[in-house]
């Protein structure tokens, strides 16, 4: 009998099926998965895998046709939106249009309002969080930009910092380097592994790419079709990688 629930866990996965609302076949399919308090765990696979579905569920997005998704001890079918208050959610791809009206400070600020309400105004430490979250990310200087008027990879640092304001206790990251160049990505990394050990972090990140597998991360779980294939301690999971030789990927 499955025990759910337990209070050294943040993300339990049993059993679960996902499937996007007009389609026949799950994105997902029969997943157990188990992310401890204070684990930092990667999940890699080739584009279309379920990775992103992955988080989604996790986040409470997706409703799932089968199985239990528990996150910080409560069931998501039905408190998805009380747990999301302390989830820092970096969406893949997030790239606003040049119309929208929102300054970066905003956008940033946004990530306040899961702990203050949405209809009440942010305060003094609501700004000073968000300023810091801008600082240490190094967006201070977009501040007061559109967002819609910056690059695909400022845009994803502004997101980065929104997740960073809302002072979560469950960090989820899909595909947070992607628009980044190679300097930036070795950058953010580095700040997203100490902001994983000095917050008490527990993080759950997505990627397709092995290269951007963190130097923090403790754990590597490999997707394929739907599915986990695969996972372990990062080097001896990417060795299994290259002996399944299912992924197309080159190191």
């Amino acid at each position: 009998m499955v025990k759910y629930g337990m209070h050294n866990k943040m993300v339990e996965l049993y059993n679960v099926d996902t499937i996007y609302e007009g389609e026949a076949l799950p994105a997902i399919k029969d997943i157990n998965l188990e992310v401890s308090r204070g684990e930092f765990v990667t999940v890699i696979g080739p584009n279309g895998s379920g990775k992103t579905t992955l988080l989604e569920t996790v986040n409470g997005l997706q409703k799932v046709t089968r199985g239990k998704v528990i996150v910080m001890g409560q069931d998501m079918s039905h408190n998805s939106l009380k747990v999301r208050k302390e989830i820092g959610y970096v969406p893949q791809d997030f790239i606003s249009d040049p119309s929208v009206p929102f300054i970066v400070r905003d956008v940033v600020l946004m990530g306040r309002y899961g702990k203050i309400g949405v209809m009440r105004r942010p305060n003094e430490e609501d700004i000073k969080i968000a300023e810091e979250a801008m600082r240490i990310i190094g967006i201070e200087e977009f501040a007061d930009r559109p967002i819609g008027k910056l690059s695909g990879g400022e845009q994803q640092k502004v997101m980065i910092a929104r997740a960073i304001a809302q002072e979560p206790k469950l960090l989820l990251l899909d595909e947070p380097f992607s628009n980044l160049d190679i300097d930036s990505k070795r950058r953010i990394s580095d700040i997203l592994c100490r902001l994983h050990d000095e917050n008490g972090l527990t993080t759950l990140m997505v990627t397709h790419d092995l290269l951007s597998i963190p130097k923090r991360c403790e754990r590597v779980i490999v997707m394929s079709r739907g599915r986990i294939i695969a996972e372990g301690e990062p080097a001896d999971t990417i060795r299994k990688i290259e002996d399944l030789n299912v992924m197309g990927w080159s190191l």
